[in-house]
């Protein structure tokens, strides 16, 4: 029987008659309606014509999450006094209930791209819902793109609404539209109760988060604020923390309180997750949440929320190949909506654990998915769609063209993609198995190689990433979750076998080979017991080894769980090491790190990787973070000694030099060669290093030198290329510059600047430039450092004159070496600074009565006029000034210290000398 005393209750009731006409109308709509409005469940149902009002239809409801569409499915189902499965069910990773009567069906985000990559028609469906849109994952922002343009294209009845629970719509409402203007905007108001702020900082200053650490001072200030909280307020409370590993840890603080404390995630199992939903029967809750209890889900009795401030969001860092969660702070709408949950049903209080001032300087929105996370899915999903460059498709913000490059490298090493970007059959195959191209690739070469159960069983461990307790080291880990009875072992059975079926294994569950999966390469030997296929290409991001905590990655796992744990055949030869080491590898290939001491690695990518615990890179995150059934990656961990790694997770530490491995596995050389070899490369290397020309025969794996040797007779253009190289890192001070050669580049710099072409420039930029031209001879010589020592720059640069206009011939007349001066010598001029500058001694200049002048007359030379020792006297640009103003008290100062030397009273109608007095009288 349909409950319609609760959904008479719903506020979102008022908004109905104008969303039936804008879908009715235009098609498309914005429904604003903050969370508990019932936008997830009366919407659909009315949609549906379930509650006997309006047409009967089929409507597909699509969330970011399956503990929502789980949630959204049974809620609906009790609003109308049914089971799910009946007119309403719900289809999610592993999991589908939902017979021929459903008339709404909830799924994820992921599960509805796969059907529209299978169905582009979606035949059947009336009206897709695409709910809390305004969060912006990459899979929403995806699956709208491909139904605007199934829209456009083939269905033009398809009815499509956008619900958000912020009324940030504009942008929605511009793309739903498109050529026809914005499409309509419904809003609803909620029931909105005052909610109070309590600003709760921390005493004492805490680290910041950074990847998916969270300082324990932090977590512990938490749990005592919901203490606090507690104390001093009535109702529920709910807790907003990032992830599982968090939740976890505060759930331990708060043993002993006089409340249930329960725990909301992707990961939880869904008994608990059901009991969070139905309410309290009486006994007072702490519920530990992450984010998706920020709007996907309403949980009841909540009078008090605490707010860690924190976030979880993915992260790609494409310079190292590193793509992760990464811990951030919450932006002001999600401290918005985490508020809003504590007024839901009545007035309450926010706990925020940050201070009013911080609370300003906040983001003010999350940054959409689209512009941060790894694009290799959503590349995939675009080349299959038909649109390789994604420019077709009606998103609200484009791809970085950086990221869509570096996913576009992958596909094409993987074979996903062809030369021009279209999606191969390989690259369909991957799409529809619903993982991460780079897994996917891991599953059917690798199935190939050890067989289908082993290898899905591996990638089913990387496809999630195992609890923290299960420890660093990744065949370890697979051990432990074949005996574990925890909730994660369970989930990791379920999808094993869902992607044992997805490569190929016969559900009779024979095993054997899935050879229709290898790429090129299959069959090339990858360590003891263990054969490898084709490598993945260079640097680009990485990423499938987690998820979004309780968020489908893109094209998200669908289909039905089927398959055995049983394998035969040859290719299953190998042990748990190895084949975790190969299947890693295979999936994240410029991973594979040799051991460089002490618990250091270089990852093929070039990037360095450290021990949890191990060398510098880890030291300011030691015991912050790290996995406890491993020891951190220290002495109780088998990886520490190992040569060589493939590394499935890591992340960087801020501000440290090199990732820090979460998760990886034991593997040799031969593995490691075989897995990434489209890195691998031999040739003569010569180059620039550690100040000298360094020429050698290389053998490398990426970034990892495999082996060198001299190279007695390198290639002549390389040789020419590596001290060029050194010329520009070290600059030309390589060269022998002579006094001759400095004043020369000196008087032509000079007269570059004051006269301009064709007076060639010579700073260090511009004799790089044209370093072929005056030094091209020379490097046709040098083979190393001391060779460029030899050369002398004054007989180089000459070249650069302009010989062709004959000016060349004036450089003595515009810009001369030397002056002579009235005293008969010829003195050096200076052209070192900004004017050019003349010292010389006062005396010699008796009689001159206008300084001197280059480039032409029109540059004064600015004159040092020394005493008889040598000394500076006097600075002027203008000696008849100074003869008539300056000189009579330059000469009372020097006149009795130097009384042997002349100092006539009119110096410009004296006789100019170089010696003193007694001297010139005799001369």
């Amino acid at each position: 029987m349909i409950r319609r005393d609760a959904l008479d209750l719903l506020p979102v009731r008022t908004a109905l008659p104008a969303l039936r006409a804008a879908l009715d109308g235009p098609g498309a709509a914005v429904l604003c309606a903050p969370p508990g409005t019932g936008k997830t469940t009366l919407v659909p149902l009315e949609l549906a014509g379930l509650t006997d009002e309006g047409p009967k239809r089929r409507v597909l409801v699509a969330e970011p999450r399956r503990i929502a569409a789980r949630a959204a499915a049974r809620r609906m189902a009790w609003l109308l006094g049914e089971k799910v499965g009946d007119q309403v069910g719900f289809t999610v990773r592993g999991e589908r209930r939902a017979g021929p009567r459903t008339a709404v069906e909830v799924v994820t985000t992921g599960v509805l791209l796969q059907r529209l990559q299978r169905d582009p028609e979606l035949a059947g469906v009336d009206v897709v819902v695409l709910d809390e849109c305004h969060e912006r994952h990459l899979d929403a922002d995806t699956s709208a793109a491909f139904l605007l343009d199934v829209r456009e294209t083939l269905r033009p009845e398809l009815r499509l609404v956008a619900a958000s629970a912020t009324t940030d719509a504009e942008g929605w409402a511009r793309l739903l539209g498109g050529a026809e203007g914005a499409a309509p905007v419904v809003e609803a108001a909620g029931v909105s109760h005052p909610v109070d702020v309590v600003w709760a900082p921390p005493e004492r200053p805490v680290r910041p988060a950074h990847g998916m650490r969270v300082d324990p001072a932090l977590l512990a200030h938490v749990a005592a604020v919901v203490r606090r909280a507690l104390r001093e307020q009535t109702g529920d409370v709910l807790c907003f923390l990032p992830g599982v590993g968090e939740i976890g840890r505060v759930a331990g603080e708060l043993a002993g309180v006089d409340a249930e404390v329960l725990q909301v995630h992707g990961r939880a199992p869904a008994e608990v997750q059901d009991a969070v939903l139905a309410g309290g029967d009486g006994v007072r809750r702490v519920v530990l949440a992450t984010s998706v209890a920020e709007s996907s889900l309403t949980v009841p009795g909540v009078r008090v929320v605490v707010d860690s401030g924190l976030a979880r969001v993915p992260r790609t860092d494409h310079a190292r190949g590193l793509s992760a969660l990464a811990t951030v702070r919450a932006s002001r709408a999600a401290g918005r909506q985490r508020a809003g949950r504590a007024g839901r049903e009545a007035p309450g209080v926010v706990y925020r654990c940050w201070t009013q001032g911080e609370d300003g300087r906040l983001p003010a929105f999350p940054d959409p998915e689209i512009k941060v996370a790894d694009l290799t899915a959503f590349a995939l999903q675009s080349a299959c769609w038909g649109d390789p460059t994604a420019g077709g498709l009606a998103l609200l913000d484009a791809p970085p063209a950086g990221a869509l490059a570096a996913a576009r490298e992958v596909l094409t090493a993987i074979g996903a993609v062809d030369g021009t970007g279209r999606a191969t059959a390989r690259g369909v195959r991957m799409a529809r198995i619903g993982l991460h191209p780079r897994l996917a690739r891991a599953l059917l070469d690798g199935a190939a190689e050890v067989g289908v159960r082993r290898a899905a069983e591996v990638v089913a461990l990387l496809s999630e990433e195992p609890p923290r307790a299960y420890g660093d080291d990744l065949a370890a880990a697979w051990r432990t979750a074949r005996r574990g009875g925890d909730a994660y072992g369970a989930r990791w059975r379920q999808e094993a076998r869902r992607l044992a079926s997805a490569a190929g294994e016969p559900r009779g569950g024979s095993g054997g080979d899935a050879r229709a999966g290898s790429g090129a390469g299959a069959g090339v030997h990858a360590g003891p017991g263990v054969r490898a296929s084709d490598g993945t290409g260079r640097g680009g991001a990485s990423g499938g080894g987690r998820g979004r905590d309780g968020a489908e990655g893109a094209g998200g796992r669908a289909g039905a769980v089927a398959g055995s744990d049983r394998d035969g055949g040859a290719a299953a030869a190998g042990t748990d090491d190895a084949v975790a080491g190969l299947i890693a590898a295979l999936a994240f290939p410029e991973r594979v790190a040799r051991a460089r001491g002490a618990g250091s690695y270089l990852m093929a990518s070039g990037t360095g990787a450290e021990l949890a615990g191990a060398g510098p890179g880890a030291g300011p995150q030691a015991g912050w973070g790290h996995r406890p059934g491993s020891s951190g990656g220290g002495g109780g961990s088998r990886l520490r000694d190992a040569g060589w790694l493939a590394v499935a997770v890591a992340d960087r530490p801020v501000a440290a030099v090199s990732a820090l491995v979460r998760l990886a596995a034991v593997i040799d050389e031969e593995t490691a060669c075989a897995a990434a070899r489209a890195l691998y490369s031999s040739g003569e290397e010569v180059r620039w290093s550690d100040g000298d020309v360094v020429a050698r025969s290389v053998t490398r794996l990426g970034a990892i030198e495999l082996a060198a040797r001299p190279l007695t007779a390198p290639d002549p253009g390389l040789l020419r290329d590596a001290v060029v190289s050194g010329l520009r890192r070290e600059g030309f001070g390589l060269l022998r510059w002579p006094a001759a050669a400095t004043s020369l580049r000196q008087r032509m710099a000079f007269l570059h600047r004051e006269l301009g072409a064709p007076w060639p420039d010579v700073s260090d930029a511009a004799l790089l430039e044209r370093v072929e031209e005056w030094l091209g001879v020379e490097l046709g010589r040098a083979r190393r450092r001391a060779d460029l020592a030899r050369v002398d720059a004054g007989q180089a640069l000459p070249r650069l004159l302009p010989w062709a206009t004959g000016d060349a011939a004036r450089l003595d007349e515009l810009a001369p070496e030397r002056i002579e001066v009235p005293s008969g010598s010829r003195v050096r001029v200076d052209y070192g600074g900004e004017q050019p500058v003349l010292a010389v001694k006062l005396q010699e200049l008796f009689g001159l009565q206008e300084s001197p002048r280059v480039a032409g007359g029109r540059v004064p030379v600015l004159v040092h006029l020394l005493s008889p020792a040598g000394r500076p006297a006097a600075v002027t640009a203008d000696l008849a000034s100074f003869w008539r103003d300056g000189y009579r008290s330059v000469r009372a100062e020097l006149r009795g210290r130097y009384p042997k030397h002349p100092w006539p009273e009119d110096p410009s109608a004296a006789e100019p000398t170089r010696h003193t007095s007694s001297r010139f009288k005799r001369g």
